[in-house]
């Protein structure tokens, strides 16, 4: 009996080692070179797409950026074009149907066929959830679903054409764990997520793969840019301290790093952070554990009041404490990051 077990546990370390195997010879094989392909950031301007942006023209990738803000878009091309990238900026809000399909023509017209999209702007909103209006939900639905839905149907036909496309969406793993006083971001994320999944299934036929990122806390510099909701100071200052830990966030350019690279090799989905990893897969065993832990944590958690439903951004909610030592990373970022 002793002999037949061991035998098993060889057999089954065989098969292991071998699906380890294969899955690294299919990375290999699926691998894609950035190189003079033609690579469209939505949010590009600042934070992780910046970032993202940067190690890309690094590859020698031809980048286009878009954003709302043109002031922030002329910083980022002069920086990337003083590195010396190719790189075209477009004003554009995603959230716009019409301005998303004349911003792809327009890059298809002056730069050549898009050859990787990345889905990456975003918004966030951070309070109790009965400090939030409708309008917080549809902002959130309007960029971090309707936005990639409309550039994805946009480079889809030359995709399709050419047999060849990359598509990554920028989530969160608030798109597969939904986060107390971040219930409009989460439930958009999801929605992000569940798009991305059934994408990937359908697409794959025409040699266009999706990518889902689900990072966990990022030190982009982005909080100052938050909407805050309820008692702002406190909730921006807990954001901010938590955006700033070690403990609990990752740079932007290790973080920009993983993702390129599962972008890169084809991957399904990537998260980052330690705490993002074990709470997907805590959520994953048990549920109903998951959102009970996070009940706990609710309670302490900054309660309804303060400006309640009206909302400031980040940089107006400032305080000693978000001022302090304790959130110098993610302010030494927002320098970094063309954030300010």
């Amino acid at each position: 009996m002793k002999a037949n077990n061991t035998k098993r546990f060889w057999w089954l370390a065989a098969g292991a080692g071998a699906l380890l195997a294969a899955k690294a010879v299919s990375r290999s094989l699926n691998s894609f070179n950035f190189s003079g392909k033609v690579v469209l950031i939505t949010g590009g301007s600042r934070g992780l797409g910046l970032v993202m942006a940067r190690q890309l023209a690094a590859e020698g990738a031809r980048l286009v950026l878009c954003s709302r803000d043109n002031i922030e878009l002329e910083d980022a091309r002069m920086e990337l074009a003083g590195q010396g990238a190719a790189v075209l900026v477009q004003k554009c809000d995603v959230t716009v149907e019409q301005e998303v399909n004349d911003m792809i023509t327009n890059v298809q017209n002056e730069f050549g066929p898009i050859d990787v999209l990345i889905n990456n702007a975003g918004i966030i909103q951070a309070g109790p959830v009965t400090e939030m209006n409708i309008r917080e939900f549809e902002e959130a639905m309007n960029v971090h679903f309707w936005g990639p839905l409309y550039t994805t149907l946009a480079v889809l036909p030359a995709m399709k054409a050419r047999g060849e496309g990359r598509i990554l969406n920028i989530a969160s793993i608030g798109g597969k764990i939904s986060v107390p006083h971040l219930v409009p971001y989460s439930a958009s994320k999801f929605a992000l997520v569940g798009l991305s999944e059934g994408l990937r299934a359908e697409l794959k036929k025409y040699n266009i793969t999706i990518t889902t990122a689900t990072p966990g806390l990022i030190r982009t510099g982005s909080p100052r840019h938050a909407i805050m909701k309820g008692h702002n100071k406190e909730e921006y200052a807990l954001f901010k301290i938590m955006d700033s830990s070690l403990l609990t966030s990752m740079s932007a350019e290790e973080t920009a790093e993983k993702i390129i690279n599962a972008l890169r090799h084809g991957d399904a989905e990537v998260t980052t952070t330690l705490p993002a990893k074990l709470g997907a897969l805590l959520h994953g065993i048990s549920p109903g554990l998951m959102t009970n832990i996070f009940g706990l944590a609710n309670r302490a958690l900054p309660g309804e009041g303060g400006i309640g439903k009206e909302r400031a951004k980040g940089y107006e909610s400032e305080s000693r404490l978000s001022e302090s030592s304790l959130t110098e990373r993610t302010q030494q970022a927002a320098l970094r990051n063309n954030e300010m």
